[in-house]
């Protein structure tokens, strides 16, 4: 157990430290999550169609997670409102179980109601095992999913997986906002 946490602390200090020292700047983490975002609408007519509903979509367009039976993730994401940025946030995972890998993703968090999205901006972290109403979406699960049957609570997408990472696990994520560099 003591090697356990030991390796979940080294690979979620590297993961962070790593974040950190790449962390982009305000315009060109704006530019990476539109066209994150452009890729999954292009890919996936479902969150289009939810994306076009939508009061606020938040993007996190690189993502990586890695670990072996414990994991981290950690990525850069924009908050967009009406077209328009309306923040700038964090996410932060941390998880444990029978996995191993390391992987590279995108992530998307539709808001389809303003509650949600006061939720996000009124807790002090979001943490998503906790989110009101959250719906997971991939290009499997998404045909069960449609922009009539979704009206309240949050959509959220994973997409462009790159890298190998499996397993199954406990997992706690934290969104939070912050200000990059411009």
């Amino acid at each position: 157990m003591k090697n356990t946490l030991i390796a979940f602390l080294m690979t979620a200090y590297a993961l962070v430290s790593a974040g950190k020292a790449s962390a982009h700047s305000a315009e060109k983490l704006e530019r990476l999550s539109v066209k994150a975002l452009h890729h999954l609408y292009n890919q996936n007519s479902k969150a289009q169609a939810l994306g076009e509903k939508a009061v606020a979509v938040l993007v996190f367009p690189e993502v990586i997670k890695a670990g072996f039976m414990v994991a981290a993730q950690r990525g850069d994401g924009v908050l967009f409102k009406n077209g328009q940025v309306a923040g700038y946030y964090n996410m932060t995972s941390a998880g444990y179980g029978i996995q191993a890998g390391i992987q590279k993703l995108s992530y998307a968090l539709l808001f389809m109601d303003e509650d949600s999205l006061k939720y996000l901006k009124k807790s002090d972290g979001f943490d998503i095992g906790s989110a009101p109403g959250l719906v997971m979406g991939d290009q499997g699960f998404a045909g069960s999913i449609s922009s009539t049957s979704l009206q309240h609570g949050i959509a959220a997408f994973i997409w462009g997986q790159k890298g190998l990472m499996g397993g199954l696990g406990l997992q706690g994520t934290k969104i939070t906002r912050y200000y990059p560099s411009e």
